[in-house]
Formats: C-alpha cells, sequence, structure tokens
C-alpha cells in the first residue's frame, strides 16, 4: 500500500465519519485529499520512502472564514488530533495546534498561497513566468478525496492549464540552453582539455531537456530525485529518459565522447520532431537555437515574447 492509498483508507476508516457525525454540516464545505509535497502525493513512495513522513494522514482544507469560522476550524483541528494515533500498524505524528505540515486542517487560501503564491491560484504572468515547476505540481498533485463546494477542484484545474505563451517562453529558453550545452559546448570543452566542464554542459543539456520533455506532455516536472521516475511514465518521448541517465553516468573519454554526442544529437532530432507534431515551430534543421527562436516568435504576447528568451531559466 503506497501513501495515497493509505491516506485513503484511513479518511475512510475514521475521518469521513468524523465528519458526518461531529460536523454534519461542513461535509459539503470542508475538501479532502492527499496533497502537496512528498512522494507520496504523486504515487512514487516506497518502502526506502518510510524512513520519514511515512504515516497515515489527511488534508483538510477550509474555505475563507465566511463559510467556516476560526472557532469551527479549531473544533475540526482537535477532533482531526483525536483520530486514532495508529493505523494499519503505522503511527500518526503529533500535530502542531495549527495542523501538520503535511497532514490536518489548513485553509484552501493558506496552502495555495504557500505553494503558488496566490490565494486562489489565479497568478500574473510573471509568476507563470517564473515558478518552478516542481510548485505547480504539488499544487495540482495528488487526490482529492472528496469536494463537494468545488473550489478547490477549480483552483487546481486551474494551475494545471499553464498558458500557451508561457509554455512557448519556457520552451524556447530550455531549448537554448539544449542547444548551447549539448550541440555546441560539450565537444568544445573536451577539445578544451576540460573534461569536468564537459560534464557539467552534459548535465545542463540534461537538466534542460527534461524541463523541454514535461513542457511538450503538458505536466508538471517534479522534484528533480522523481524527475526520472516521472519521465519514464510520460506518454511522449518517455525513451528519453533511458538517454539522458546514460549521459549523466558514464565518463567522458574519445571513444564514449562520440557515443554520448550522438545520443545528444539524437535526442535533440526527437525534440525538433515533436516540437513540430505540436506546431511549435518552423524552423526546418536539426540546430536547436534555431528551433528555440522560432518557438519564442510564436509567442503572442509581445511583452513576453520580447523578454529575454532565457528570462524563465
Amino acid at each position: 500500500m503506497n501513501g495515497l492509498e493509505l491516506s485513503r483508507a484511513f479518511y475512510e476508516a475514521y475521518g469521513a465519519p468524523m465528519l458526518h457525525e461531529q460536523f454534519p454540516e461542513m461535509e459539503r464545505l470542508v475538501a479532502v485529499g492527499l496533497m502537496g509535497s512528498g512522494s507520496e502525493c504523486l504515487g512514487f513512495d516506497d518502502e526506502v520512502s518510510r524512513d520519514h513522513d511515512f504515516e497515515p494522514g489527511f488534508c483538510l482544507l477550509l474555505p475563507e472564514e465566511s463559510l467556516v469560522d476560526r472557532r469551527t476550524a479549531f473544533l475540526l483541528e482537535r477532533a482531526y488530533a483525536k483520530l486514532p494515533k495508529k493505523f494499519m500498524g503505522l503511527k500518526r505524528s503529533a500535530l502542531a495546534p495549527v495542523g501538520g505540515a503535511r497532514h490536518g486542517v489548513l485553509r484552501t487560501a493558506d496552502f495555495f498561497t504557500e505553494k503558488v503564491g496566490a490565494p486562489d491560484g489565479v497568478l500574473t504572468v510573471d509568476q507563470w513566468l517564473k515558478l518552478p515547476q516542481q510548485a505547480l505540481l504539488e499544487a495540482t498533485g495528488g487526490e482529492l478525496f472528496r469536494d463537494d463546494l468545488g473550489e478547490v477542484s477549480v483552483i487546481r484545474a486551474a494551475l494545471k492549464a499553464m498558458p500557451e505563451d508561457v509554455r512557448k517562453k519556457r520552451l524556447s529558453g530550455h531549448l537554448l540552453l539544449m542547444a548551447q550545452a549539448g550541440q555546441y559546448n560539450y565537444l568544445r570543452c573536451l577539445k578544451h582539455g576540460e573534461p569536468a566542464a564537459a560534464q557539467l554542459a552534459v548535465n545542463e543539456f540534461v537538466k534542460s531537456c527534461m524541463e523541454v520533455v514535461f513542457l511538450l506532455n503538458r505536466t508538471y516536472a517534479p522534484y528533480y530525485k522523481w524527475s526520472f521516475r516521472a519521465l519514464r511514465q510520460l506518454p511522449r518521448l518517455a525513451l528519453t529518459a533511458e538517454t539522458l541517465e546514460y549521459l549523466l553516468t558514464t565518463g567522458n573519454d574519445e571513444e564514449l565522447a562520440e557515443s554520448k554526442y550522438d545520443m545528444i544529437e539524437s535526442t535533440a532530432a526527437d525534440i525538433i520532431d515533436e516540437l513540430q507534431n505540436q506546431g511549435l515551430t518552423k524552423a526546418i534543421c536539426g540546430d536547436l537555437e534555431k528551433h528555440a527562436y522560432s518557438v519564442n516568435d510564436g509567442i503572442e504576447d509581445g511583452d513576453v515574447r520580447n523578454l529575454n528568451i532565457l528570462y524563465t531559466v
């Protein structure tokens, strides 16, 4: 049983009855689920993950005070704290008076402010351009067990829909970094006798490539330690994960360098194919830099288009 399954089971066994019996008037107002930070919110937790933050628990998200006042919120916090301290052989951590960092009672506005800087999830263009994909994923990942009011679901749906101009701006910056680091600087660093710098170039190529692949899949990249697992599950370009892993985990002697550069070019070709399939580029060549500027040229908002191409990276 992973963390999401554990959370839902604990809610159904104890949380739902607690709400129904002690707070029937609040059932339609409270959103319940498991979301935020932590591998358990993505379904990526395993036996190793159980060494910390693996416990029964769920989030209770409350609307504004005009609908649920402070006293009712306090009573709900107390009721949540009194739920069984053990479930399926696992202990719950003690909660702070205002709820736990990942579980417990919190205001919807506070949750989204902490994750994306906006209580209602309505972001400015600059927020969209600068927020890490990880923050957007933490705000939209996990699972809602119930949301009768619909407020949380509406906010999460809006945050999942990255504006197309923002997606293009992010894509263009990372495509340019891929071109500079992989197609241009990798072999040049080796010719300069700088194998460490060459590996840094590989690292930059891989990091930007992963950002590009998630953007092309219209989904958000997780915290870096889960990026490869998430990459392998994507519908488009999932096989890129094996190539990127090879690039990161092999050396840079002469024979390997040739192989790695071929893989960089092959990966670039796959990315270009997908850019063309999605109608994001008008360039016809194998140079990622030209495609980066072509993607940027396709941005409709002139203010966003005219920002430095590396603005988001």
